[in-house]
């Protein structure tokens, strides 16, 4: 399926991106290089968060940039992916000097994905390293990057209010846009607990399934004494209402420009890039989701815009990456999780 909204993240220059995706179940990792250093902030909305190094982009702390950011399934497990991205940086001898050593910074962020499949099966040290080569070998053909069903968008599903059951499949995107000389990127691998719309219109893209295993939730329709006013709610066979598994969900990315920003400003960038989050996932930033964006600036741009444009640029970016994903999406067999385009929504 060929993305809505045209761009990637590879289009702000000095980065690159690497996805592995494991062949033995739906699982992966996706790493942006910037091996010169960038300028970094984070943003973590969510309240069942994964993540690493997250507190060293702080404002006032010591480090000024990272190396890399990885993007990861497997749960906690999949943070180890990180470390194969740093054995990379540091063999190219990429990093933070510190004393007689090289250290590069590498956060990362993790979505749940282990329901999918064999949980123990997970990005690993290896994945990040393998993920890293991809990157340069894609930056070197200028290959164009796929999205959906890879890296860190294999095993990720959307639509999970009602329990995971009820979902549809999630996946990775990217999008950019450029103005006066400046371009802002995303990258989202989306695996929200909520369903996806489109909000230019309002249309349900993807989201939780009623129990004919179709129709979907009607995004519009009221709660009302535990049902939908013409639909099916998902329900357990007890027939109660079936939740979501806590901490089992999760939209993690990047959003990134060639504008020069310090940390502070980067940390803002990730800020409002939320705002594309909460566009088209509904409802988004829960108690079961981990929503965490990291920022990225480059500095490669010689131009610049005032800091609300960047942030309006940085929302807008976002909310086309996450469609992109759902977009790109393809449906699983095992469990049966259907893709937007399956059901003729993309």
């Amino acid at each position: 399926m060929t993305p809505l909204y045209p761009g990637q993240i590879t289009d702000v220059a000095g980065l690159m991106l690497g996805h592995y995706s494991d062949t033995r179940r739906p699982t992966g990792c996706s790493v942006v290089l910037c091996p010169h250093g960038a300028v970094a902030g984070v943003d973590v909305r969510g309240a069942a968060p994964g993540t690493r190094e997250t507190d060293l982009l702080a404002p006032g702390n010591l480090v000024e940039q990272v190396h890399a950011i990885v993007l990861a399934g497997g749960s906690a497990y999949g943070l180890d992916a990180a470390s194969g991205v740093m054995r990379w940086l540091e063999e190219h001898g990429h990093g933070l000097p510190v004393g007689p050593a090289v250290v590069p910074i590498v956060p990362a962020a993790v979505l749940f994905d282990l329901w999918v499949g064999d949980a123990s099966i997970r990005p690993d040290a290896a994945a990040g390293y393998a993920a890293s080569d991809d990157a340069v070998a894609a930056s070197a053909a200028h290959h164009p990057r796929h999205w959906g069903n890879v890296g860190a968008g294999s095993g990720a599903t959307v639509g999970k209010l009602f329990g995971p059951q009820h979902g549809m499949k999630g996946g990775i995107g990217s999008a950019s846009l450029t103005v006066g000389g400046v371009t802002v990127a995303a990258l989202m691998a989306v695996n929200a607990v909520g369903d996806i719309r489109d909000p230019s219109t309002g249309r349900l893209i993807a989201g939780a399934r009623n129990d004919d295993g179709l129709t979907l939730r009607d995004i519009q329709a009221s709660f009302v004494a535990g049902r939908l006013p013409g639909r099916r709610l998902p329900v357990a066979s007890d027939d109660t209402v079936a939740g979501p598994v806590p901490g089992a969900n999760t939209t993690i990315g990047i959003v990134a420009t060639d504008a020069r920003l310090d940390k502070a400003q980067a940390r803002r960038l990730a800020t409002e890039a939320h705002d594309g989050l909460a566009r088209c996932i509904w409802p988004a930033h829960t108690a079961f989701d981990g929503d965490t964006v990291f920022a990225l600036a480059t500095g490669s741009s010689s131009a610049s815009l005032p800091p609300e444009v960047l942030g309006t640029l940085a929302a807008e970016v976002t909310a086309r990456a996450v469609l992109n994903a759902v977009r790109a999406a393809r449906g699983l067999d095992n469990p049966a999780l259907p893709s937007a385009s399956d059901l003729g929504l993309a």
